[in-house]
């Protein structure tokens, strides 16, 4: 979970530890509501999330993620990986 409310502490959503792992410069990771609404795209060497949607705040509840994986294997051979998951946001 995340609590964007200006304390300093967790008020970004990220995948933590994930920007430590090369090389995923190209890899993305998109924000949907549970409606499955795309909220926000992110790449992985960004600061994250930060809980709103065109200027607005979202509210307290469960929000989905999708991160694709871009994997270089090899000279030109392209891995790609895509995960799914959920995580919460509380205000």
């Amino acid at each position: 979970f995340f609590t964007p409310n200006g304390d300093g502490y967790n008020d970004t959503w990220n995948i933590e530890g994930i920007q430590d792992r090369p090389p995923y410069e190209n890899s993305s990771i998109y924000i949907f509501d549970r409606y499955g609404k795309l909220l926000k795209h992110i790449t992985i060497l960004g600061n994250g999330w930060d809980g709103t949607y065109n200027g607005k705040l979202m509210p307290s509840a469960d929000y989905w993620f999708t991160i694709t994986l871009d994997m270089l294997h090899g000279e030109d051979q392209t891995l790609i990986k895509t995960f799914k998951g959920h995580f919460s946001l509380k205000r």
